[in-house]
């Protein structure tokens, strides 16, 4: 049965109309105005489109002028839709999809794609009908920060690895993928004034394998993919523990100067940059200098967790001064909930992840400070965790995370005394030590990645399990369409059928 209610993230406001618009061999696809972003859009929209359907959909600029167009168009009639909203009319002749913003042209357009027929995703021509039910869409996100983490450093993971996972990010309307590119057992971006980073500290990961890194210009390839796609990369250098890569790499980093073999296993809290020396700062401002040269977005993370082996004074000194060297580039510093022990600058963001009273404590500690609050609760959106005892990939530590237990949560009310005004958004983080492959990863974020978006997006109001476990099985044809490695949750009804 074709409905308007099979999107997710879940839309706002949906009314449906009557009848059905086809989209046919005579469609177009149209922008208004014609800007490079704009045409992208729209490009990228019929490159979706063209495999399965067998269809040219020429871009064109301009309003619609045959029926059956799908037409893109920016508009100042409705700012209310804020930067990422969007509005969305189908009729028999033709869609038209406005926003105030591109980034809101973007998100409808995944709208568009969600509401035709799963086989859509095929690579080969399918047989359709692509149709779609007449009505009205109103959409926008309920939070600015919908985001994922990816671990590179734990086992390293290739640019078209981490392009294909940008890819599922934005098809959900997700907005942010933290890299976390720096650990014990790896470093995986080249620091040219540090060279040995790389060649030395990134020629390893968990289990003994090869690792690698990415070349600067590896890695702002994949900033531009990214930004195409409007995801912001958030770039994490671990710091001043979970740092045996570095300290492996350059040995006078270290208190007593000498080289730490390379790491290989899983254990944490054991390494520790040498707070006590300019040299550590004189490094560390190089680092990030680099790398905020090679990200346009406007955050720098530095970590910050699980340094048992700095002490607590000097930990907190090293928080303040680096958080000033971030500011110096012209970036605004995040970090894990430890670093609120710190004076935190005033735009500082801390993300939560252990729900403990020390965590729970060190977020609102922050946010009386004004500081935003990105929430990770490990027990919720942590991708690295076990479905259940039986599923072969993960851990535990934090218990096991089912399909429902990942989507049952809201962000306001997690954390008793947290100012919703100041939370950011939602974040899910992929820890790697058992993934090593893209399959693996698939596995682990689908499909509670999926319950994570809309968490991010949708409206608390209306948003249910029931009804989402519905809509989420009918995603299932759409990730075996493109060749996701999904974990097929008991507790949704999967269908197989791609016409669905």
């Amino acid at each position: 049965m074709l409905t308007l209610n099979r999107v997710i993230p879940m839309l706002a406001a949906v009314t449906p109309g009557e009848g059905l618009f086809a989209l046919t061999a005579a469609a177009r696809i149209t922008v208004t105005p014609e800007t490079p972003e704009l045409l992208a859009i729209g490009g990228r929209l019929a490159e979706l489109l063209r495999p399965a359907t067998g269809f040219a959909l020429p871009l064109t600029a301009g309003s619609p002028q045959v029926p059956g167009d799908i037409h893109l168009a920016i508009t100042d009639a409705d700012p209310a839709l804020g930067s990422e909203g969007y509005a969305l009319t189908i009729a028999a002749d033709g869609i038209t999809l406005t926003a105030h913003r591109p980034a809101g042209l973007f998100y409808g357009a995944q709208t568009v794609r969600q509401l035709l027929p799963a086989a859509i995703e095929q690579q080969s021509v399918q047989p359709g009908p692509w149709e779609i039910p007449a009505g009205t869409i109103r959409d926008a996100p309920r939070f600015a920060w919908r985001g994922a983490m990816l671990d590179v450093a734990r086992h390293f993971f290739s640019v078209l690895d981490v392009q294909r996972y940008i890819d599922l990010l934005a098809a959900y309307k997700l907005n942010r993928l933290h890299l976390h590119l720096a650990d014990d057992q790896g470093w995986r971006i080249e620091i040219k004034s540090w060279p040995n980073l790389a060649h030395h500290g990134g020629s390893s990961q968990v289990g003994g394998g090869r690792g690698g890194y990415y070349t600067q210009a590896e890695y702002a390839a994949l900033v531009r993919y990214a930004l195409d796609r409007h995801i912001v990369i958030v770039p994490e250098i671990d710091m001043p523990g979970h740092t045996n890569a570095a300290l492996a790499a350059y040995p006078e980093l270290n208190g007593d100067g000498i080289a730490p073999p390379r790491y290989t296993g899983t254990e944490v809290g054991f390494s520790s940059l040498c707070t006590e020396k300019e040299l550590t700062y004189r490094f560390l401002d190089d680092v990030l200098r680099e790398l905020a040269a090679l990200t346009p977005g406007p955050y720098l993370h530095i970590g910050g967790d699980e340094a048992a082996a700095t002490p607590e004074p000097a930990y907190i000194r090293f928080i303040e001064r680096v958080q000033a060297i971030v500011a110096q580039h012209d970036k605004q510093m995040i970090g894990w909930e430890e670093v609120a022990k710190a004076t935190l600058r005033p735009e500082a963001v801390v993300q939560f992840w252990t729900p403990r009273p020390e965590g729970y404590a060190l977020a609102c500690a922050a946010a009386q400070d004004g500081a935003q609050v990105i929430l990770s609760p490990a027990t919720k959106t942590y991708l690295d965790m076990q479905y259940d005892p039986t599923t072969p990939l993960g851990q535990h530590w934090a218990g096991y995370v089912e399909t429902q237990a990942a989507y049952n949560w809201d962000p306001t009310t997690f954390i008793p005394g947290l100012p919703a005004a100041n939370i950011l958004g939602v974040e899910s983080p992929l820890w790697t030590e058992t993934a090593e492959t893209f399959d693996d990863l698939a596995f682990l974020a689908f499909p509670r990645l999926a319950g994570h978006a809309e968490i991010g997006w949708s409206p608390a109001e209306g948003r249910w399990w029931e009804d989402y476990r519905v809509r989420l099985a009918a995603h299932g044809p759409r990730w075996d369409a493109l060749g996701v490695n999904f974990y097929r949750s008991p507790q949704a009804p999967w269908t197989a059928d791609p016409k669905k």
